[in-house]
């Protein structure tokens, strides 16, 4: 009898992009990635922090590249990637502005909007026309996209437009031979986080909704993206894979 063999989840030979780099989501993704043999290129704005990053995935043996860039800035994508290949990409900038719905101005929509969505949708247009069969997008959403919460139906509204379009591109991609996919955390403590977890009683109605009992860590986000990315998962598009210690089973 000849026994199925497991796929690996080794990216050896693989090329991978990965925005908001320099810290806590991306960086995890960046180094999860590069662990499992992906050649690296970081995008961040902040050069001295991305130098770093690149610096120490270097150090440690990986093979890494430094982009700084806004994502925000369409010129910038299409001068500094049209012509580059990738085999993964990871839309992972992001952004956001927790206001009651009364609070919330024009301004505070176009940030949120802008990053978490704009930004991912023509980035992957220009990434994807140079991508073949086996690639993977993974699109850092949340479980926000898949639930509402007080304060954040602004940044609930651009991880729900964050899914509707991993779903498309996976339908409109997929003849291509091109899998897109979605992670979805729950709250991760991450620099974009602390301050909510210094506001009286918060970190209680969160962790109060969490089954596993305990917040989320960017390691926690590091096993998903590497599966995502690899052939493991050949057949995973269209996907949502919840990272949220089961907030979205209540």
């Amino acid at each position: 009898m000849k026994l199925p063999q497991t796929p690996n989840q080794r990216l050896d030979g693989k090329r991978a992009l990965i925005t908001g780099a320099s810290q806590g989501i991306g960086l995890a993704a960046a180094c999860a990635l590069a662990q499992a043999g992906a050649a690296v290129t970081l995008i961040a704005r902040s050069e001295s922090t991305l130098n770093d990053v690149v610096s120490a995935l270097r150090n440690a043996g990986h093979d890494a590249q430094s982009l700084v860039m806004d994502v925000n800035d369409q010129t910038a994508i299409e001068r500094h990637l049209t012509d580059q290949a990738f085999d993964i990409l990871v839309n992972n900038a992001g952004t956001n502005r927790p206001k009651p719905l009364r609070d919330v101005t024009a301004d505070d929509y176009a940030a949120v909007m802008d990053l978490n969505v704009r930004a991912s949708y023509f980035l992957t247009q220009t990434v994807v026309a140079k991508m073949s069969a086996g690639a993977s997008v993974i699109n850092i959403s949340s479980q926000m996209g898949h639930v509402g919460a007080v304060n954040r139906s602004l940044y609930c509204a651009s991880k729900s437009a964050v899914e509707g379009m991993t779903r498309a591109l996976a339908v409109e991609l997929g003849p291509r031979g091109i899998r897109v996919n979605s992670v979805c955390p729950t709250f991760i403590e991450t620099p974009m986080t602390q301050p909510y977890f210094a506001e009286p009683g918060f970190r209680e109605s969160v962790l109060a909704k969490i089954p596993l009992g305990r917040l989320g860590q960017i390691e926690d986000i590091m096993g998903p993206v590497v599966f995502l990315a690899s052939p493991a998962a050949g057949l995973v598009t269209g996907s949502a894979l919840m990272v949220d210690g089961g907030w979205t089973a209540h």
